[in-house]
């Protein structure tokens, strides 16, 4: 068997012994970059979340509003979480080691893993608040509870627009965007209910925002947090079609079956691929396999693949099965 180390250093020799007449080993040229760097927006995201937590807070309590006091604790959990995004997304970029061969690349899917659970814990809480206060009403100064809600939805408004350009590529980037995205839609909300009770008392308008709150925050939060459960198991990403792959390499000229196909994400941003494939009339060389790994790249975004070559078509695992793990 041939092996080749990729461009990060590393070898990615999967240890298959005898049973082939001939077997290639190689990764392709389509290599996914590591994630933009977005430290600066991280910075002034967490720097502007602590000052709003710290005036939301202060006010809410004046004010007798747990409706800004559920915002402020979502806001906190924010910074935490934006604390959390950006610790991964710096681990990520660490050289891969002896015992870390891809790195540490998959604390970004941890990260998101974590801001989904957070999230939903936060809101629990927020729905508890809530829930109480409709049994115990108490006066709400709606005018303050407008003006800081304001200051809210710029606040969060801002951090939302420095994550927007990454939030469709990383789901630990986006998992940032939503929190602040869903805080300025939420902090509009607080503004509404602040209004309302201004002009009509009803001080129970300030629980019912607040859960509508707490529905924001598990709606923007479920698909994070499926996403990122299904990418810590390693399973094929969103995204990508394990059929459509099959049925691409197996259109690749001279293939005639494949074995043991794995796609796995090591990373919120990048995907590795591995398969063995049947190639009877013998191996067609290294343009071959760096031709089918560019293809993945651009038809799949799968940036790390692995393919080995395999001519004789008795093999016994060439035989057993040709599905998609």
């Amino acid at each position: 068997m041939a092996s080749e180390h990729d461009h990060d250093g590393h070898d990615h020799g999967d240890g298959h012994q005898g049973g082939h007449s001939h077997a290639g080993h190689r990764h392709g040229p389509g290599h996914a970059h590591a994630p933009a760097s977005f430290g600066r927006a991280f910075a002034i995201g967490i720097a502007l979340n602590v000052g709003f937590v710290a005036i939301e807070a202060t006010y809410g309590v004046l004010a007798n509003s747990v409706a800004l006091l559920a915002d402020a604790g979502h806001n906190l959990s924010d910074v935490l979480g934006l604390l959390v995004a950006w610790a991964a997304t710096v681990l990520a970029k660490r050289a891969p080691t002896s015992r870390y061969t891809y790195g540490m690349k998959g604390s970004s899917i941890l990260a998101a893993l974590f801001n989904g659970v957070f999230l939903l814990v936060a809101a629990g809480a927020i729905a508890w608040e809530a829930v109480q206060r409709f049994g115990q009403p108490v006066p709400v100064a709606g005018t303050t509870v407008m003006v800081v809600a304001t200051i809210g939805i710029a606040v969060n408004g801002i951090t939302a627009w420095l994550f927007a350009s990454g939030a469709k590529g990383d789901i630990n980037i986006k998992g940032a965007f939503l929190h602040m995205a869903a805080d300025a839609a939420v902090s509009a909300g607080v503004v509404i209910a602040g209004l309302v009770i201004l002009y009509t008392g009803w001080t129970w308008i300030d629980p019912v925002v607040s859960l509508c709150i707490v529905a924001v925050i598990v709606w923007s939060t479920w698909g994070l947090l499926k996403d990122s459960l299904v990418m810590s198991l390693a399973a094929v990403p969103p995204g990508i079609d394990p059929e459509a792959v099959r049925r691409h390499l197996l259109s690749l000229p001279g293939v005639v079956a494949l074995h043991d196909l794995h796609i796995w994400p090591m990373s919120t941003t990048e995907t590795a691929l591995t398969s063995h494939l049947v190639i009877p009339a013998g191996h067609p060389g290294d343009g071959f396999l760096m031709q089918a790994a560019s293809e993945m790249k651009d038809e799949f975004g799968i940036g790390h693949t692995t393919l080995q070559v395999e001519t004789s078509t008795d093999t016994a695992c060439a035989l057993a099965s040709d599905a998609v793990v």
